[in-house]
């Protein structure tokens, strides 16, 4: 059963709504959603490195928090709620030097105040690269909006 409260989800409008954004700026895209995960990728280059060439993990972090709040996000009615990041942490484990990596959000929890996500990042032959944890904090969405 989907976990998904938003219909007629077109990941290309999503992503093109990134546009201005931070993961708008790292090229991250969404690529797949399934029952109850969301997976987007994002390339391993001149953005995205550290100095010593190798994938940033702030690229890495900000790539989990992106598919993980436009997770939380599809998993809420945006009329009623608005899901917001808490809290994330992330380990890293494994080095990237180009190509692209694949973030996979799952959700753990979906509570009325809180939920809980994985993001799991993995390389182009699907070797884990970054483990997050993400925790995000529903408010209702009248405090979201602009004032």
């Amino acid at each position: 059963m989907s976990i998904w409260r938003q219909t007629n989800i077109d990941l290309d409008q999503i992503t093109a709504a990134q546009q201005g954004t931070m993961g708008g700026g790292l090229g991250i895209t969404l690529v797949s959603i399934g029952e109850d995960t969301l997976t987007a990728r994002m390339p391993v280059d001149h953005r995205t490195l550290q100095p010593h060439g190798r994938l940033h993990g702030g690229a890495s972090v900000a790539l989990a928090e992106t598919v993980g709040s436009i997770a939380a996000n599809l998993a809420l009615d945006s009329n009623e709620s608005v899901g917001v990041g808490l809290e994330i942490n992330a380990n890293h484990v494994r080095p990237v030097k180009d190509g692209f990596v694949y973030a996979t959000a799952k959700a753990e929890a979906l509570g009325r105040t809180t939920q809980v996500w994985t993001i799991r990042i993995t390389d182009e032959s699907d070797r884990l690269v970054c483990l997050c944890r993400f925790t995000v904090a529903v408010i209702p969405a009248q405090r979201a909006r602009p004032s």
